[in-house]
């Protein structure tokens, strides 16, 4: 018996339909299963989703190309997939990618996952506290070899970390990580004060 408001329906398997006691109306038999797919709906909703319109296969092509941001067509995936993981989302797969070729995330710890070009370090009352300018990282590997590396923010900034493997195929690639990482050796931070 189901309750609904101040009536009360009792199915009918006889007739097809169900009897709403208190009244001579009758309301359709499938009335149970319409509060059913809603309740399950409702349930499905709550439940921790995978990234929202990514494809896995799409994020390892364009996370391998030279520049995703170069190429139209992984701008808007790229994207979604760096709001996606801020959100907690599930990191997607690709089914497709074959033997020795997908992508993984992990989220940034700095100062041992953390590049040290984007590596602060702050005094804290206990000794230092480091913090990376980003959250996390997504690897690529191609045939078995790690492939690159894009270091990604929370405030949609990211940078890519191209490996040998892929120096060695693409002959030239963004070097915006590189340049950085020169920036920063040219012009260290100052060690931190020990008698401050």
């Amino acid at each position: 018996m189901l309750h609904h408001h101040r009536y009360a329906f009792t199915l009918e398997p006889s007739l097809g339909l169900a009897k709403r006691s208190g009244a001579d109306r009758e309301a359709p038999r499938f009335l149970p299963s319409v509060l059913l797919v809603m309740t399950l709906a409702t349930g499905a909703a709550l439940m921790p989703q995978p990234a929202f319109a990514v494809d896995g296969c799409t994020v390892l092509l364009c996370l391998a190309a030279p520049s995703w941001r170069a190429i139209p067509q992984c701008v808007p995936p790229i994207r979604q997939l760096f709001k996606d993981l801020a959100r907690g989302r599930v990191f997607p797969s690709c089914g497709m990618a074959g033997p020795g070729n997908g992508s993984s995330h992990a989220w940034a710890q700095a100062p041992t996952f953390c590049p040290p070009q984007y590596t602060r370090e702050f005094e804290g009352p206990r000794g230092p506290i480091y913090r990376c300018d980003y959250d996390g990282a997504v690897e690529v590997k191609v045939e078995g070899q790690s492939w690159a590396r894009t270091w990604w923010s929370m405030g949609g900034d990211s940078v890519t970390e191209y490996m040998p493997a892929a120096k060695a195929k693409l002959g030239n690639w963004d070097s915006k990580f590189e340049d950085d990482y020169a920036a920063w050796l040219a012009n260290p931070p100052p060690p931190p004060c020990p008698f401050c």
